[in-house]
């Protein structure tokens, strides 16, 4: 076996390590409202969300994988690229970690599309890029938290209309089975679109090594990518079967307080966003996602309630997420270049 073969197995096991850390970090955005509201306890909320991450390579087209496999325009002759790849995912995950011990829910998506773009960036300058597949998922950053808390202020609105002669604990009771079908649908949406990000990671690297043309399909009838598939599904819900706690509590419960209605009409809006933007082929934020989602339903109540400085510190997370895992990235590039003593 080449050393360049030993170097892509290896950054495809750095890939699905990338996958599980992902599961990780964002397993808040997945339960935060549903363990908030108490209707299951954290064990059992993981457990849920990561069968349903699983579940979702069965429901979704990987047109988000495409888009990610196309941020750097790779030349399958130029193994460089694969060294390209392996320094944005390495990017991520340390970006990833850091924001993690801090207890910020920043977005992983963002993250990879940071460091990929910034090592491509350290090595061929501004024409390797795919402009149009950074803008598109630049765009969403803002969007995708509006498009949340949008839903999210509507579909409580309407709740609040259909339900308003029912008694508070039918209504409690009810929304409380409810929202183990809205934490599966969240769960379902989030395994969707992030999970597709590592496959394109791996597509991109296969590229680059000359393993796979450029014009081969993912599939889950496609043998040749089966495997991509499968071990980046089942990453995902091991990670988010670990669960990252430190999150959890900034999701759930310091943005602001939400009964099983809300954490309903949160989960509903935060999959219905989902949903559209994996279908469009756009990786997007869970967290942005489930953030608006939850700012939107505490609007419809207590305006005042939400813990703003909270969500300002998110923000700025989001905001410094892309520009610091791709400088993150480029010095890990750099470094593996001094070590291989250039190229």
């Amino acid at each position: 076996m080449t050393p360049i073969m030993y170097v892509i197995i290896g950054t495809v096991a750095v890939a699905l390590v990338f996958d599980i850390i992902n599961g990780f970090h964002d397993s808040a955005n997945s339960i935060a409202t549903v363990v908030s509201t108490r209707v299951l306890s954290p064990k059992v909320a993981v457990l849920w969300a990561a069968f349903f991450n699983f579940v979702a390579m069965f429901v979704f087209v990987p047109r988000v994988a495409d888009t990610i496999a196309k941020i750097v325009k790779i030349d399958g002759h130029d193994t460089v690229y694969v060294y390209v790849v392996l320094a944005g995912l390495l990017g991520a995950i340390i970006w990833d970690l850091f924001t993690w011990w801090l207890g910020l829910p920043t977005s992983s998506s963002h993250a990879l599309i940071g460091g990929v773009a910034g090592a491509g960036l350290t090595y061929k300058g501004l024409d390797v890029i795919h402009w149009d597949n950074v803008w598109k998922t630049a765009e969403f950053i803002p969007l995708a938290p509006l498009i949340g808390l949008v839903i999210g202020f509507a579909v409580m609105i309407a709740v609040f209309w259909l339900f308003r002669k029912w008694r508070p604990v039918s209504v409690d009771k009810f929304f409380r089975k409810g929202q183990l079908l809205s934490a599966a649908l969240y769960s379902l949406g989030h395994g969707g679109n992030d999970a597709q990000k590592t496959m394109g990671i791996i597509m991109a690297l296969l590229i680059a090594g000359g393993i796979m043309k450029p014009e081969t399909t993912l599939s889950i009838t496609n043998l040749d990518t089966l495997w991509i598939i499968l071990s980046c599904h089942l990453a995902m819900a091991v990670g988010t079967a670990f669960g990252g706690w430190r999150i959890v509590k900034t999701m759930g419960m310091k943005i602001t307080k939400l009964k099983p209605v809300g954490g309903f009409c949160a989960e509903t809006a935060g999959a219905a966003t989902l949903f559209m933007a994996t279908h469009l082929g756009i990786p997007v934020s869970t967290t942005h996602t489930i953030t608006g989602a939850i700012v939107g339903v505490g609007a419809t109540t207590n305006f005042s309630g939400i813990k703003w400085g909270v969500a300002g510190r998110i923000v700025w997370a989001w905001v410094l997420t892309i520009p610091a895992a791709g400088l993150t990235a480029a010095g890990v590039f750099l470094l593996i270049k001094l070590l291989h003593h250039g190229f």
